[in-house]
């Protein structure tokens, strides 16, 4: 029995979500110890080298940024292509707080940004505070277990999903350098192929996926980041709402292990390598540094609240179910861990390395700061709030 009572204890706590945040912390430890110890020549070296054949012979970063993540925004846009059809985001009234709380938790982090390093070198970094941490995110409220109501667990899931999607828009819309209209026109084909194999009710996900392959490569040589390729394919997959058998649900299923469990730890060992110099303190008070600190932490806090409360005050929506204002605030303090989203816009928005290694640190100070203050916010609200404004 005690083995038993052990396993089930052990089997709870891999479910919870808490097992992928803290393998992101151990990873992130990691790459952090590598990056500071005479081994980072090696590590970067290693990230640099070339792997694939042919056509496809890209760095092992390469194949990190581009070809796993699209796998992690592929199973990105399964959840919101769910949310949408049969989840938090199928009617008006459940998804209206959502998206207008994600909605100010992109504007006004920006805003922020942008006052800091308007006209400057950095301006173009205007995204990098806009994104949510999922995986970060969730892990904080899975911790928190019964000191918060269920139904901010599921409001949390459905601004993160949304503040993703807009992320992904700003990628594809802003941080595309340079268009090759005929890899698009190649890509477009591929996904008008997806989508009449949706139509026909073609069930079998290796037709979908191995096309999908062709729409990555496609994407990739467009000029838009190959990650959008993840997104495109999860629109087309079928699914039939709330059936669990549905191809969507099974690749859905299928995904969630290796993305929480496999890629988004090595994307944190690949890209959080940051080599300490006491130099890069001042840049945490630049106008980068703080652009990104206060836009993650205290801009994502005021985005949530005020367009929530705004939301709620005019009769477009309804707070959670036993939640009140302070859990909004709180809840706020946690989507300011930008962490792997902010990175990844970080390794779009730069060309010199300074500028990269300065966002990264800023970053994680970020997200650390964000991450501590919401979780004990949260776990000290001991009254039941009211729900009235």
């Amino acid at each position: 029995m005690p083995k038993l009572k052990v396993l089930d204890v052990f089997q709870r706590f891999f479910r919870s979500g808490k097992v992928g945040g803290l393998l992101l912390l151990i990873c992130v430890g990691i790459s952090l110890a590598i990056a500071n110890t005479g081994s980072s020549e090696v590590f970067a070296g290693f990230l640099k080298t070339e792997a694939g054949f042919g056509p496809v012979e890209y760095s092992i970063l390469t194949w990190v940024n581009d070809g796993l993540m699209a796998i992690f925004f592929l199973l990105v846009g399964l959840e919101i292509k769910r949310e949408l059809i049969s989840g938090e985001l199928s009617s008006l009234k459940s998804a209206t707080l959502p998206v207008i709380a994600a909605l100010g938790g992109m504007l006004v982090p920006s805003l922020i940004y942008i006052i800091f390093n308007a006209g400057s070198e950095t301006s173009g970094g205007w995204g990098i505070p806009m994104a949510t941490d999922i995986a970060f995110a969730l892990a904080i409220i899975a911790i928190l277990g019964k000191n918060i109501p269920t139904s901010l667990k599921i409001f949390l899931a459905a601004l993160a999903i949304v503040d993703d999607l807009g992320a992904i828009l700003v990628i594809a819309v802003f941080y595309t350098k340079q268009i090759h209209f005929e890899y698009l026109a190649m890509a477009l084909g591929v996904v008008i192929v997806l989508a009449l194999m949706n139509y026909f009710k073609v069930k079998s996900l290796i037709f979908y996926i191995l096309p999908g392959i062709l729409l990555w490569y496609m994407i990739h040589h467009s000029g838009i980041h190959a990650t959008i390729a993840g997104v495109l394919l999860a629109l087309t997959i079928p699914t039939k709402g709330n059936a669990d058998s549905s191809p969507l649900e099974k690749l859905e299923h299928t995904l969630t292990f290796p993305v929480n469990y496999v890629i988004m730890p090595i994307f944190a060992l690949a890209n959080t390598n940051i080599t300490f110099k006491k130099e890069m303190l001042a840049g945490l008070v630049s106008p980068l540094g703080l652009g990104i600190i206060l836009g993650l932490f205290v801009g994502k806090t005021i985005g949530v609240s005020l367009f929530s409360w705004m939301a709620v005050r005019l009769k477009w929506a309804n707070l959670p179910t036993g939640a009140g204002w302070k859990h909004i605030i709180g809840l706020g303090m946690i989507a300011g861990i930008g962490f792997t989203m902010s990175i990844f816009i970080t390794t779009l928005s730069f060309d010199d390395e300074s500028n990269i290694l300065e966002a990264k640190l800023a970053i994680l100070v970020a997200s650390v700061i964000a991450g501590i203050a919401g979780y004990f916010y949260l776990k000290n609200i001991r009254t039941p709030i009211s729900e009235t404004t």
